[in-house]
């Protein structure tokens, strides 16, 4: 995310029980597992963006940071196609 100009040094995961109770007018899940896991938000709208883990490709260290630039891109575009209005 630095290679972008974000720093993320301060972010941690966050379990789903967190927001058990929380009110949402949208919900974005980005991976299979997570729409299966996500199914009990309450929203007005549910997205689903399926995107490949990057956690999980293989190959040497160069190519597995290239899965997730890949993902990171993609994911920036969605946001973007979001905040614009489109889905």
């Amino acid at each position: 995310m630095s290679e972008i100009g974000v720093d993320i040094t301060g972010q941690e995961s966050k379990s789903i029980e967190r927001y058990r109770d929380a009110a949402f007018d949208y919900v974005v899940t980005v991976c299979d597992e997570a729409r299966e896991a996500c199914t009990f938000f309450p929203a007005r709208n549910q997205l689903h963006w399926s995107l490949s883990d990057p956690s999980a490709a293989p190959g040497d260290p160069e190519a597995r940071k290239d899965a997730f630039r890949a993902v990171r891109d993609r994911l920036r575009a969605l946001v973007a196609q979001f905040s614009a209005g489109a889905e």
